[in-house]
């Protein structure tokens, strides 16, 4: 079926949840998120596909094994597409505050961190990576930081806040409002996945995926 929409029902879904995180009320509203929440979502990425690539639509159970939070759900449904034809992640999320998107590099490797930061110090591809930066307005730039500046690098390097960090990703927020269970709402996914592939693509270009041979767990 076509995107017409989240429902005001997926909010109050996520209010309840957000009030009562708890087995007892995921059973009693699992129809309500099945329709509400789990259904659009699922035509949401379906219309982006041809465009943006096929996201992965994430399970609502949290992973509470090595937290101290026990909560079971998570507070909100999200979606991720993966490589995105230019190396970096686009993302979307539902809560009860509204609508966030994403794109970029939220995981990186050792040999990623140090491209990263090699081209953030290099005068050319730091500055065209500002620019990229300050196109996004009203975009959040995010990801894993170091609290102080890594050596070489000097305090007064004109680039040393974005020499910090270690991952490197935009997010926007939208507050609930009537597009979002309008067709519209997937407009503006759209639009705003759009608004950050130029990120994605400097990613791509200056940092790439990891090198590092892959090491299977245990043994």
């Amino acid at each position: 079926m076509a995107f017409e929409g989240f429902p005001e029902q997926a909010l109050v879904f996520y209010e309840g949840l957000r009030a009562d995180n708890s087995k007892a009320y995921w059973t009693d509203s699992k129809p309500l998120y099945d329709r509400a929440v789990k259904a659009p979502m699922e035509a949401l990425i379906a219309d982006l596909a041809p465009e943006f690539g096929t996201a992965k639509f994430f399970r609502p159970y949290r992973d509470v094994r090595f937290s101290k939070d026990k909560t079971p759900y998570k507070d909100h449904a999200a979606a991720v597409v993966e490589g995105s034809g230019t190396g970096g992640a686009l993302y979307v999320q539902l809560s009860a505050d509204g609508l966030y998107v994403g794109g970029g590099y939220w995981h990186t490797h050792t040999d990623q961190v140090q491209r990263l930061r090699a081209a953030v110090d290099d005068d050319l591809s730091g500055r065209a990576l500002v620019a990229v930066l300050d196109a996004l307005d009203g975009w959040e730039v995010i990801g894993e930081q170091l609290k102080r500046l890594p050596k070489p690098y000097e305090p007064d390097h004109p680039r040393a806040d974005l020499l910090r960090h270690k991952s490197l990703a935009a997010g926007l927020s939208f507050e609930p409002a009537e597009w979002l269970h309008e067709p519209e709402c997937g407009e503006r996914v759209a639009d705003a996945w759009r608004a950050v592939q130029p990120l994605n693509a400097w990613l791509a270009q200056h940092v790439g995926p990891t090198r590092e041979p892959h090491r299977p767990r245990g043994g």
